[in-house]
């Protein structure tokens, strides 16, 4: 029986290792976070997701996953850490720096490593790779053995995501390739391709940088339409019904841990200027501020005014903030002064104030939709319009009925 050691218990790493312990490999699962760590060890995943918990108690409890914050010699070594974006827009690559570091010490010959970190072409092989070399002499696809694997989960979908979607491995040889696509085998019911190194680095970016270029088109149509007086919906429900067209939803913006961020990955080693991908980053970086000062224009002969945001996470249905625009309107509006109260039932690790959908709504001069969860869709509107002092609604996701709003006495905005 292999062990496989799994660093970063996120939403990544923690799905994994439970998916290998269930698959009969032996797992620790190492975090640096001892909130992480402890709410683990007490039988709590820290993240909400669908069969999650039932999957990884059955590993805990078969005695096939541990959760520490230490390593442990092992078989096969996999990195799901983060990498987020900096001030400059680039990769930093430091959590994937330092559980190198943490394993250089233990990997020997015959080992496996593997990242699945999203990363820049070329980080598995120029940093991990050289990393654990320079420490131990070892050379990467003779004594040990390197890969590298995207993840390609829908948040609210991972576990079933985990086991049915197809997965690229990427070896710096065939021999990696290969024994990387055993270790997947054990839970991965869908089809597995092998390739290099750097064609599977480029594969993850690619994905999202698809749909972020795709997203700022249906943002840049949503601008102009706006000029000529057309009705953005309805002009992308008609396009679509060419054979040959998919027109996505203009948004308030782009958020969560990839798509905003996989784009500024593929142009950050290459000496490339003016590039379609930087130019649509930027429409969809600027979305929220245009929505922002469309706010502005509404609430602006209000004295004191009082906004009302339904939604803070980057998309509907998953309590996931990271990345979300939300955040970056609620800075907006603050800094103009205006009272900003959030009301999201689903929401998580938001520092702010959460409240209920009474006191958030009391005496608002302005709801805000910006994110659709499904249970908005169960809220009296009646109810909405007591409760507020000026009945102005701000939708951003074509949620609401438009006619029912204006039934209720509702002005509507939208995009």
């Amino acid at each position: 029986m292999k062990k496989v050691c799994i660093l970063g218990m996120g939403y990544i790493g923690l799905p994994t290792a439970c998916m290998l312990a269930n698959s009969g490999y032996e797992v620790i699962g190492v975090d640096v976070d001892n909130d992480i760590i402890n709410k683990l060890n007490n039988g709590k995943p820290h993240i909400e997701e669908p069969d999650l918990e039932d999957i990884f108690l059955k590993a805990i409890d078969a005695g096939k996953l541990k959760i520490s914050g230490n390593i442990e010699k092992s078989d096969i070594y996999i990195i799901t850490v983060p990498t987020p974006l900096n001030k400059n827009n680039k990769a930093d690559l430091s959590y994937v720096i330092s559980a190198s570091e943490m394993i250089k010490d233990y990997v020997n010959v015959g080992n496996l490593v593997i990242l699945e970190s999203t990363s820049p072409p070329g980080t598995t092989r120029n940093l991990v790779g050289n990393i654990i070399s320079k420490r131990t002499g070892l050379v990467a696809g003779k004594d040990f053995y390197l890969a590298f694997c995207p993840e390609r989960v829908l948040p609210g979908k991972i576990i079933f995501e985990l086991v049915n979607n197809k997965r690229v491995v990427g070896g710096i040889n065939e021999k990696s390739s290969e024994l990387a696509k055993e270790v997947y085998s054990s839970f991965v019911k869908a089809d597995i391709y092998t390739t290099t190194l750097e064609t599977s680095e480029f594969v993850k970016l690619a994905e999202n940088t698809y749909r972020d270029v795709n997203i700022a088109l249906a943002n840049e149509f949503s601008e102009i339409c706006n000029e000529y007086n057309i009705n953005v919906w309805e002009m992308i429900k008609f396009a679509n019904m060419h054979p040959r067209v998919n027109i996505l939803n203009p948004g308030p913006g782009v958020g969560g841990h990839c798509i905003a961020i996989d784009p500024w990955f593929i142009l950050e080693n290459i000496n490339k200027k003016d590039t379609l991908i930087e130019k649509c980053r930027k429409i969809n970086n600027s979305r929220p501020f245009i929505i922002s000062e469309r706010m502005f224009d509404i609430i602006k002969d209000i004295k004191n005014p009082k906004v009302t945001i339904f939604g803070i996470t980057y998309k509907e249905n998953v309590g996931d903030i990271r990345e979300s625009p939300a955040l970056v309107i609620i800075n907006e509006l603050n800094k103009k002064g205006t009272d900003v109260f959030v009301y999201d039932p689903i929401a998580i690790n938001y520092k702010g104030k959460i409240y209920d959908i009474d006191e958030a709504l009391a005496g608002s001069d302005l709801l805000l939709l910006f994110v659709g969860h499904d249970k908005f869709k169960e809220i009296n509107l009646n109810k909405v319009a007591s409760l507020m002092r000026n009945k102005n609604i701000f939708d951003t996701r074509n949620f609401f009925d438009k006619k029912l709003l204006k039934d209720f006495g509702f002005n509507y905005f939208g995009i």
